[in-house]
């Protein structure tokens, strides 16, 4: 195509769309993000996101002056790869991505829960259970509590298991996440034995460990009964998300000293920095370390 020939920008994005899900192997959710920055782009610039230079894309940034850094970043972020897409396909002889902000948004402190505020979720759990009588829908929730924390999975990852997913005797559980990559979670004996208390309500033919209607339970869903149950518990609904037990799932597992490699393994990160968030929760115990095994403790011990 010739840099000059009119360049059609719903086809353009679609194409690059599916350039991301087949080549980079990018999550339904993040190529619906880019759907939706890259089309609303392409409206702000009057249908000639394709063919806008420099000057327009700084005009567009302008625009995003009063959003968060963080969707910035995400928005400029969309449309850098989108003309790297065009300029490497031959659509364009050149690259104005640079022309885009880069806010540098600062990667926010995840949400923390302590060990107490954890026994009070499960307290409320254990209440609901000893009702009489019993309602299977605390069955389930035990057992999405059980795997948020226990097994530290993403709110779609959960929502979308199998019905057989999860076996008795395997104490871990083979998951596709982000960008197609396979990894294993553990499974604690508690979250096997809620797993199969629940799984005695969900018919033998459905396709879903957590059916709802034709399909499987919905993220907006999980959010909701995590924070009911939280109030339930006395703890601010405000504070907790199915995404803050992955969190707590991860932070009090580096308290407990597991090694940080090793926790990017079971949390599915492709970069450790991304995991490496989670060391700030641990600094307390850092320091005890520090002053109780460091090689020049027993020096000055004796040197005192």
């Amino acid at each position: 195509m010739s840099p000059a020939a009119p360049l059609d920008d719903p086809a353009l994005i679609e194409r690059f769309l599916e350039m991301m899900s087949a080549q980079s192997g990018a999550a339904a959710n993040t190529v619906a993000a880019y759907r939706s920055d890259l089309r609303l782009a392409a409206s702000a610039l009057g249908g000639r996101l394709a063919m806008a230079d420099g000057a327009a894309l700084r005009r567009l940034g302008d625009q995003w002056a009063d959003l968060s850094r963080a969707t910035v970043a995400r928005k400029a972020a969309a449309l850098r790869r989108f003309y790297a897409f065009l300029a490497e396909e031959g659509h364009r002889p050149d690259d104005p991505g640079g022309a885009l902000p880069r806010p540098g948004a600062r990667r926010p402190l995840p949400k923390v829960l302590t060990h107490h505020d954890v026994d009070r979720l499960f307290t409320a759990i254990e209440a609901r259970l000893a009702r009489l009588p019993g309602d299977p829908r605390d069955l389930r929730l035990s057992a999405l509590v059980e795997l948020l924390y226990g097994s530290g999975l993403r709110a779609t990852e959960l929502v979308s298991l199998p019905r057989n997913a999860i076996q008795p005797d395997r104490p871990y559980l083979i998951l596709k996440g982000k960008g197609g990559r396979e990894r294993l979670a553990p499974l604690s004996d508690r979250a096997r034995a809620a797993v199969a208390a629940w799984r005695m309500h969900v018919a033998l033919g459905n396709a879903w460990l957590f059916p709802s209607g034709k399909r499987h339970l919905s993220r907006v869903r999980l959010y909701q009964l995590v924070r009911v149950l939280a109030a339930e518990a006395g703890i601010p609904p405000d504070r907790i998300s199915p995404h803050v037990l992955r969190h707590a799932f991860a932070s009090h597992l580096l308290e407990g000293g597991a090694d940080l490699r090793a926790l990017q393994s079971m949390l599915g990160h492709a970069d450790i920095a991304t995991t490496e968030i989670y060391t700030h929760v641990d600094s307390k115990r850092l320091v005890e370390l520090v002053n109780t095994r460091h090689p020049l403790v027993d020096v000055l011990g004796r040197d005192a």
